[in-house]
């Protein structure tokens, strides 16, 4: 989820689910080490209960960055041992350590030796030419009996060979089975399932045999789904904010981010995807796209494109 879920998207999500577990994109060691910490780290209060994913390798690395997330006052720090791109290959991080289970392992022991907060493994089910069960099974077996008791699976292959990162999220076939046999072979750790899943109905069915559910893409592009998770997952009575309450309170929020430097486009992408399946929806997208990155380009973007999407004759929350 690189370049989508930065700090905006978190607090847009946050305005729709009260308890859903926010994951920020993955940041490399080196950004966090060498980098703008302010830039990579800060949040907004709201955004808890939130998790950093790491990518790095360097057991010394992690745990230096480890003890910033920490600091930083993160819930938990997530390793990201699932990313295909060509610059996590050339690092060699994100999915490339599929293939060295014992070095994750001496990263999970490391950091959690360093930190409070929980040390999380995101993974594939195997790269390239492995047996996905074999993989799967010595990268968990490692990186539990070194402390982890969490691990989020993709439940696809990585091919680092031959395939973009964008047809990795794709072409490789799920193998959702292969991930509730792992749960069964290892009871006592948190399974939680990623990879294809869209609907709230899937997610009750994957929590038949796992522990916890992941949604990216489909959350990403269709935000509001995540109004359904606190009354499905959550015991939460009170009804969600609709979708106008979300918008009117994330105007809110972007003229202080506006206000504070941050420019339009970065803040209005993030919710273009708010009134998917709505009548009318196109017209709302498209004055965003056409508008939003305009210089000196400001929240009434986000007015006019909800305008142009309903008539001026309904009440609304932004009247």
């Amino acid at each position: 989820m690189l370049d989508c879920t930065d700090r905006h998207e978190r607090y847009l999500a946050r305005l729709i689910s009260k308890h859903t577990v926010l994951y920020t994109e993955m940041i490399t060691t080196g950004a966090l080490l060498f980098g703008d910490k302010s830039r990579f780290l800060d949040f907004d209060e709201a955004e808890h209960p939130v998790a950093l994913q790491l990518g790095g390798s360097d057991p010394e690395a992690m745990t230096k960055s480890a003890e910033l997330v920490q600091e930083w006052g993160y819930d938990e720090v997530n390793i990201n041992v699932g990313c295909p791109s060509d610059r996590v290959q050339s690092g060699s991080f994100g999915a490339c350590l599929m293939q060295t289970p014992d070095l994750v392992a001496q990263n999970v022991k490391q950091m959690q030796a360093a930190v409070d907060i929980p040390v999380t493994v995101k993974c594939r089910i195997g790269v390239d030419e492995q047996e996905p069960r074999e993989a799967l099974w010595a990268l968990v077996d490692a990186s539990a009996n070194a402390g982890c008791k969490t691990f989020l699976v993709h439940a696809r292959m990585a091919w680092l060979k031959g395939l973009s990162p964008k047809q990795n999220r794709d072409v490789p076939p799920l193998d959702y089975q292969l991930v509730y046999d792992l749960k069964q072979a290892f009871p006592e750790l948190e399974i939680v399932i990623n990879g294809g899943i869209s609907t709230i109905e899937a997610c009750h069915q994957h929590l038949e045999h796992v522990d916890g559910v992941m949604m990216g893409r489909e959350a990403y592009s269709n935000p509001y789904i995540m109004a359904q998770v606190d009354q499905a997952f959550y015991g939460e009575h009170e009804a969600p904010r609709t979708r106008d309450e979300v918008l009117a309170d994330y105007i809110v929020y972007a003229d202080q981010r506006l206000n504070n430097g941050s420019r339009l486009n970065h803040l209005s992408k993030h919710i273009v995807g708010l009134y998917h399946g709505e009548p009318r929806s196109r017209l709302w997208r498209r004055h965003i796209s056409q508008n939003a990155h305009i210089p000196g380009s400001d929240t009434g973007v986000l007015r006019a494109a909800y305008d142009e999407m309903v008539s001026l004759q309904n009440d609304s929350v932004l009247s």
